[in-house]
């Protein structure tokens, strides 16, 4: 696949994702423009990633209706799939495919249809990947749901990551376990690979979202870039409350993104407020 340069304002992003990005790709970069910051100087850049969309879950609708560009993480196979993968690709959000993947802890029938378990053979776990990446429309990456045992696992990873750069799509490592295989792997495959900071909503509270977003202001204290992923579902709605409240704050201290708008993302951070899931 040829690949192809995106004009970010007076910037030019080269960017070779897996050989070449896709159609969907190349229509969210063209709109991946951060909010130029009050003092005219580059700002630093948050990208919120929400996951689990796709089944109709509590705070669809809230999330989707923030004032800032959001990434919205979408899994296949379910009754909303669709649906909320065109909603977001409308109002100008990054979709990602929210792809199923073994947790080291929790029962598989949580995953949903179509999950990555470490014990399929190789054909398997690429059909999958495939059928996943065909089921949501407008996707330019994808993101792991649960998956601290997939995500550890060189030989299930591969397949993974190589499938998502034949398809020209990113990756962005959730970082449900600290022993993630997907840089290491990354690297080896050639795929662009993002990674998560900060998990917003590990525990089902606003007080909790509020604490964490006040971990997202830290790091931006620090950093150039952050990415914070919230999830709609039962904490759907104490989340996008947060979100809407702390968003002019927020906005004094760094630019709303879209995921892609981070290509190529520095050095990883301390991460805060991760586990095995």
């Amino acid at each position: 696949m040829r690949m192809r340069k995106m004009f970010l304002g007076k910037l030019t992003l080269g960017i070779a994702l897996l050989g070449g990005w896709n159609a969907a790709a190349s229509d969210s970069l063209s709109a991946a423009q951060p909010e130029p910051g009050a003092s005219g100087e580059s700002p630093r850049q948050i990208a919120v990633v929400i996951d689990d969309f796709g089944n109709g879950m509590k705070g669809t609708e809230q999330m989707l209706n923030l004032p800032i560009k959001l990434t919205v993480a979408v899994m296949p196979f379910l009754p909303t799939t669709k649906k909320d993968a065109e909603e977001a690709h409308r109002l100008g959000h990054d979709v990602i495919v929210h792809m199923p993947m073994e947790p080291m802890r929790g029962q598989r029938n949580w995953l949903g249809p179509g999950a990555i378990t470490t014990d399929l053979p190789d054909a398997e776990i690429r059909r999958r990947v495939e059928a996943a990446i065909a089921e949501v429309p407008h996707a330019i990456g994808m993101n792991n749901h649960m998956g601290s045992k997939a995500t550890a696992d060189k030989r299930v990873m591969r397949i993974v990551l190589q499938t998502c750069k034949e398809k020209g799509l990113i990756f962005l490592d959730s970082r449900t376990s600290y022993r993630t295989v997907v840089p290491t792997v990354a690297k080896e495959v050639g795929v662009e690979t993002l990674h998560n900071d900060v998990f917003l909503d590990d525990v089902y509270t606003r007080h909790h979202v509020l604490k964490q977003l006040a971990e997202v202001k830290k790091l931006l204290a620090k950093n150039e870039r952050c990415i914070a992923i919230g999830h709609v579902g039962p904490s759907g709605m104490s989340t996008s409350d947060a979100l809407r409240s702390a968003i002019p704050e927020l906005k004094g201290k760094a630019a709303f993104v879209p995921l892609t708008a981070l290509l190529k993302i520095p050095e990883p951070f301390a991460a805060h407020g991760l586990h095995s899931r």
